[in-house]
């Protein structure tokens, strides 16, 4: 069976684990490699033997690719998407989307009418101890949500710029809110609160250090969720509370307590290598089942972030059934 032919566009961060991970699989080969730093782009271009470029078009263009895996910032997408979904390719998209939600919906037209398979880069869904904790909610009640992400400051420059990243709730607690989303169902209504309080003396920076979020899901249970960038370690987490049980997320563990019992889960995989391995195996066998979180599911999560930075513009919670109704 002929290999995956596999490409990557920004293979610094977090699509240097991508290229790591597709190495190893048995089904997959990476054929090229593109990245806005030429001397990046060289030097792992030798590193797995393939051509590198700093043009997107021209790796394109030159390269039969079959599954393209787009690891740039927010702001850097520009028509990416559609350009390989027009030739058939299928993509895995790095978390955020996008950071206009107009464009992504229309990205997501593109995709959604090119017939290919199109994951986002939500790796926790794929964790063991996640997939414990959805099969223990999936008859129960839910009550309140508690979620948090709370980890130091990123200093790369664009992270710092609201134009180009969002904000840490729509470029790194994004993973919190989907999980929230994964296992308790769609949010309802969402109400914001942010500031730039202790950390003015980045250079320019724009976005909140503290973040704090309500929100109100379908069924009517309430929730919270809090991020920061200014503490000393990092702690990401989400407590599901029903009558007589709580489920808790810290980190990749997950604990289960009812009135029988508590039980802990730790993880036996790697969720980067799980995610990337699904990928590959829905595009070989043609299930896009595989795949725990599509284009659309990356467009909704980050509807819900987006929505909560327009919350603490306005002041006003944003009812959130307008955005889905319109994907």
């Amino acid at each position: 069976m002929r290999k995956v032919r596999v490409g990557v566009i920004g293979v610094g961060g977090i699509g240097s684990v991508h290229l790591e991970n597709i190495a190893l699989n048995e089904q997959a080969e990476i054929v090229a490699v593109c990245d806005i730093s030429e001397d990046q782009a060289i030097f792992v271009g030798k590193k797995y033997h393939v051509p590198s470029y700093t043009d997107v078009d021209k790796m394109l263009e030159e390269n039969t690719i079959d599954a393209l895996f787009i690891c740039v910032p927010p702001f850097a997408h520009g028509n990416i998407e559609e350009k390989a979904a027009a030739k058939g390719i299928h993509l895995m998209v790095e978390k955020p989307v996008g950071l206009d939600l107009e464009t992504v919906k229309k990205k997501y037209e593109v995709i959604k009418g090119s017939g290919i398979i199109c994951a986002t880069g939500y790796c926790l869904r794929y964790l063991d101890t996640i997939a414990k904790a959805k099969e223990f909610l999936q008859d129960k009640e839910i009550a309140m949500v508690n979620g948090y992400y709370l980890t130091k400051f990123v200093p790369i420059p664009w992270y710092r710029e609201r134009s180009k990243s969002g904000g840490q709730l729509v470029e790194q607690a994004t993973h919190t809110l989907d999980l929230i989303r994964y296992l308790t169902g769609d949010m309802d209504k969402i109400y914001a609160n942010m500031n730039l309080l202790v950390t003015k003396d980045i250079p320019n920076i724009d976005i909140p250090d503290v973040t704090s979020v309500n929100f109100t899901l379908k069924n009517g249970a309430v929730g919270h969720l809090s991020c920061s960038f200014i503490q000393p370690d990092h702690r990401m987490g989400i407590e599901i509370l029903g009558k007589d049980f709580r489920v808790a997320v810290d980190g990749s563990n997950v604990t289960i307590t009812d009135n029988y019992s508590t039980v802990i889960y730790r993880p036996t995989m790697n969720y980067y290598v799980a995610q990337d391995h699904a990928f590959i195996k829905a595009i070989v066998t043609n299930q896009p089942n595989l795949i725990l979180s599509s284009y659309e599911n990356g467009v909704q999560t980050l509807t819900a972030t987006l929505a909560a930075n327009k919350s603490q513009e306005t002041g006003a919670p944003i009812d959130l059934s307008d955005y889905y109704a319109s994907l």
